[in-house]
């Protein structure tokens, strides 16, 4: 059981400097459809979300008080009942078990309040931390595909991971 204190809201447009400065950081540079270096391209990154899917700001208490540090998500809804996950933590709010209670989180309103039956989730096989949170939060592994990504002329293996709603 997951114990860390998350919670989910709804992007606002204030988010954005935080998006701003989270996309700064290396890793996670690749996470966003585009590069987010201006406040526009930050704004653009929220609304972005409207139609594709569902994302969430991941809450955590922190020494300001609550503020957002990361991102989880539901996309590629499909008739099957089936969604991909995702999620992200800003480097200094890493290794407080915050990503896996977010994708625990989300996967629990993806099964109860939007009637999902299957969520699956991929990190590279090279990102043994992706691979902690996805099994913390209940993500079962169910094989590798071979050279899926491919970041600078490199080809990455993926390690896919699924939860069922009777999971």
């Amino acid at each position: 059981m997951i114990r860390v204190n998350v919670r989910l809201r709804e992007w606002r447009e204030d988010d954005a400097p935080f998006v701003l400065r989270a996309f700064q950081a290396p890793d996670l540079r690749r996470q966003a459809p585009w590069p987010v270096v201006t406040l526009k391209d930050a704004s653009g990154w929220i609304a972005s979300w409207a139609g594709v899917g569902h994302a969430f700001a991941v809450v955590a208490d922190g020494p300001e008080g609550a503020r957002a540090v990361g991102n989880v998500a539901v996309t590629k809804v499909d008739g099957h009942g089936n969604g991909w996950v995702s999620y992200w933590v800003v480097p200094e709010a890493r290794g407080r078990g915050i990503a896996a209670a977010a994708a625990d989180l989300v996967a629990r309103w993806a099964f109860e309040e939007r009637g999902l039956y299957r969520l699956e989730l991929g990190h590279r096989t090279n990102n043994p931390a992706s691979c902690r949170v996805a099994t913390k939060a209940g993500f079962l592994p169910e094989g590798i595909e071979r050279g899926k990504l491919c970041y600078d002329g490199v080809r990455y293996d993926v390690e896919r991971h699924a939860r069922l709603a009777i999971d």
